[in-house]
């Protein structure tokens, strides 16, 4: 079923930030598949979303959630470069790998909240045994946050914006927390300050990787982000220069202070294009323990 458009009154009051980005959108995303008559995107939608493997370990991770495999995606940017179909079929391949909890870590939409519906349905149909949660990107407000955050709920997904949870199993506790959207380290750690005022937190959730900073010094056990998208074009021997190179957490595994964090290169793409940097979704098992040599 093609997802309703939004109306008249809808598109007649868009903010000036989402006017922006439908400019930079058709400069950066369309126009280059349009100069090269859709070569670019053919052979980007041709790309295979890898399966990334990741084990972690925390000698203060809660040992009744020994083992827990956590399905992380991020970035779909539903839209242009991301057709409702293709990102149904990504949805299928996380389910088939039997996580025990879904991590969707934003920017479901790249630009209109109209094609959310049947992806939020679907990433629900996981049905993980310990749910499937949410934290919203930069993207996802460019249409309406609050919206697309009552369309996840609606869909029964766990939305988190600056708060915490509890996940119970076999009498042990598991505190997962989310960290709305924000740009800035400083913005980002009031969000986190925010998330963790209830007590300690095992599992944050945050779109932005510059979270890690003040999770990490919370002893926040593990941290999962997308956002950088891996840089997208990035050297072969060394991957973590890239595009994003800026954002130095911009890719991969990292440990702080002894916390974790981990940035998926995430689905979707903000032009079409990745060189050695192809998209991926991850399972990440944690384990308790004293963690080894770091993953690659």
């Amino acid at each position: 079923m093609t997802p309703s458009k939004p109306n008249a009154d809808s598109s007649s009051v868009r903010s000036r930030q989402y006017k922006r980005a439908a400019l930079r959108h058709l400069i950066f995303t369309t126009g280059p598949d349009r100069l090269t008559g859709g070569r670019l995107l053919r052979r980007h939608l041709a790309q295979p979303v890898l399966e990334r493997h990741l084990d972690l370990f925390h000698p203060s991770w809660p040992l009744e959630f020994e083992g827990l495999r956590i399905a992380h995606i991020s970035d779909l940017h539903v839209g242009d470069l991301l057709p409702v179909d293709r990102a149904l079929e990504i949805i299928e391949q996380v389910r088939l790998l039997e996580p025990d909890l879904v991590a969707c870590t934003g920017d479901v939409v790249d630009l209109d909240n109209h094609l959310a519906p049947p992806i939020l349905d679907a990433i629900k149909s996981i049905n993980a045994p310990m749910g499937e949660m949410l934290v919203l990107g930069n993207h996802d407000y460019l249409d309406s946050g609050d919206e697309l955050a009552r369309m996840a709920r609606d869909a029964g997904l766990n939305v988190l914006r600056d708060e915490a949870i509890e996940i119970v199993r076999n009498g042990g506790r598991l505190a997962l927390g989310g960290a709305d959207w924000a740009r800035t380290a400083r913005e980002c750690a009031a969000r986190v300050a925010r998330v963790t005022r209830s007590g300690p937190i095992n599992l944050l959730l945050s779109h932005n990787p510059k979270s890690f900073l003040a999770a990490s010094a919370a002893r926040v056990a593990l941290t999962l982000s997308g956002h950088t998208h891996g840089g997208q074009i990035a050297r072969r021997a060394r991957p973590g220069h890239n595009l994003a190179l800026v954002h130095g957490l911009n890719r991969g595994h990292y440990q702080r202070c002894g916390s974790h964090l981990f940035v998926t290169t995430g689905v979707g793409a903000w032009f079409p294009l990745r060189v050695n940097c192809p998209p991926e979704i991850a399972l990440v098992t944690v384990r308790r323990a004293e963690s080894p040599a770091s993953p690659a």
